[in-house]
């Protein structure tokens, strides 16, 4: 089992004969993009970036929480559940590998998790650790490559194809269409797909792609172990420090992070009022109850079946995305929707066309229309003229909804690149920093949310009104 760990993976007298990848390439590919960002993800200035930047913005701050603890719970779990998934993935292309350390995989990561490898042994940023990396980012990087040179050849291969029906179809007095000048195109792509595949994973075999993936996910859960588990226990209950082991070798899910938000009860009530309501956050209910949050990953199962079986894992797991309160906005599945909403308002407030403000209408739910026309309904009732005083305010209006939207916009702008990299797969070979799920709108405070886009539409309403009328 510890074979996995080793700095040299074993080379066994077959290996030269060993199945190669082929089109599995591009799984294993998607993986491996994925597992070197997370690597990225946890370096100290990512860390620090998201420490004194991230949780401290403005749009986070106020939707979400201000409470440092629960947004780095928050950070952990989503990294956590996002290796857990590339480590499914691993074991799966590991069934096919020689190395039997490699085939049972989930043994090893099993193993892992509860601290019967030396966490110690895998150290985050070393220049082992950064030579396995760089090998990881050239094969994605030509991968990808491959990826598109494919394309390309389909659809030279489809024009050569039309071509030719139209030089066998075409009459007489149409002249036929060079096939020969598409044909040296597609020969000159044939060869670069060749030259791709022989540097990219479609080459490789099975037990070394999965050995260097397999390394860099323990790299990268002792480096959430490390991160993660030091910096939440430092605002945790005292007495449950003292139980805690904060080495390595503790199981993460076993930490503070993972235990229905202790470091948050002695936070709210400090900081709550007479009435027991929290100021920022969708962390306690109307009840004054704190909502029993717990990111648990637990122990993969070494049945390899059940193992590869990931609706299971997350029913048993829980997904981090279905633990959000009913009072968030993604609790009620409205996180994407709202951060179009807030584009779409960014591109009416720069550029006003004639038909945007009924497009953006139609884009809102019926409860927000309702809103937006009770607080216009309002302002109407006043009975505001069109005077300098008007004026001065409709000035306001655009510097108020200026600032809102300085703030708002950031959050909605992470909430689809969340949204594109997550669920749609959208550019699956970059390799860059993805964005966390604290960073969206997905646990933000509903009604914080929905009071915050009502100013902005009822601003730019009255700034379309009174320009309209000048």
């Amino acid at each position: 089992m510890v074979m996995v760990l080793s700095r040299r993976h074993r080379i066994l007298p077959a290996e030269s004969k060993a199945k190669t990848l082929e089109i599995i390439a591009f799984d294993a590919g998607k993986i491996m993009c994925r597992l070197v960002c997370l690597y990225h993800s946890l370096s100290d200035g990512e860390i620090n970036r998201l420490r004194k930047e991230t949780i401290k913005s403005k749009g986070v701050a106020y939707l979400t929480s201000h409470q440092e603890c629960f947004l780095l719970n928050l950070a952990a779990a989503d990294l956590l559940e996002d290796l857990d998934d590339a480590a499914v993935t691993v074991s799966q292309l590991g069934r096919k590998c020689s190395d039997v350390s490699l085939s049972r995989f989930d043994l090893v990561y099993n193993d892992l998790k509860h601290g019967i490898i030396d966490l110690r042994k895998l150290s985050y940023g070393t220049r082992s650790a950064n030579k396995v990396i760089g090998k990881m980012e050239k094969l994605v990087a030509a991968t990808g490559n491959l990826h598109t040179a494919l394309q390309t050849m389909a659809e030279l291969e489809a024009s050569e194809k039309k071509m030719q029906r139209w030089n066998n179809n075409c009459n007489k007095n149409f002249p036929k269409a060079n096939v020969d000048y598409l044909n040296e195109k597609i020969e000159i792509q044939r060869k670069q797909v060749q030259h791709y595949k022989e540097v990219s994973l479609w080459n490789q075999t099975f037990d070394k792609t999965v050995g260097i993936m397999a390394k860099v996910v323990c790299i990268v859960y002792a480096r959430i172990c490390s991160v993660f588990g030091a910096s939440i226990s430092v605002s945790s209950d005292k007495n449950n420090d003292k139980s805690l082991d904060n080495s390595v070798y503790c199981l993460l899910e076993h930490r503070v992070l993972y235990q229905n938000n202790l470091c948050l009860s002695e936070q709210y009530r400090s900081s709550s009022g007479d009435d027991g309501k929290t100021k920022s956050g969708p962390l306690f209910s109307k009840a004054n109850k704190l909502y029993p949050i717990s990111f648990h990953s637990g122990a993969l199962k070494p049945d390899r079946e059940q193992f590869g079986n990931k609706s299971a894992k997350n029913e048993k797991c829980g997904n981090v995305l279905k633990l959000a309160p009913p009072n968030t906005v993604g609790g009620v599945s409205l996180a994407f929707r709202y951060a179009n909403v807030i584009l779409f308002a960014e591109r009416c407030f720069n550029a006003a066309a004639k038909g945007v403000r009924e497009t953006l209408y139609e884009m809102l739910p019926e409860k927000l229309r309702a809103k937006v026309r009770t607080k216009l309904k309002g302002k109407w009732e006043k009975g505001e003229s069109l005077t300098e005083e008007c004026a001065a305010l409709a000035d306001g209006w655009r510097e108020a909804v200026r600032e809102l939207l300085d703030w708002l916009l950031p959050v909605a702008h992470d909430t689809v690149r969340w949204h594109n990299e997550r669920l749609l797969d959208k550019n699956p070979f970059e390799i860059r920093p993805r964005a966390l799920l604290l960073q969206t709108m997905h646990y933000s405070d509903l009604e914080k949310v929905e009071a915050t886009i009502v100013e902005v539409l009822v601003g730019l309403s009255y700034i379309y009104w009174y320009e309209k009328r000048l």
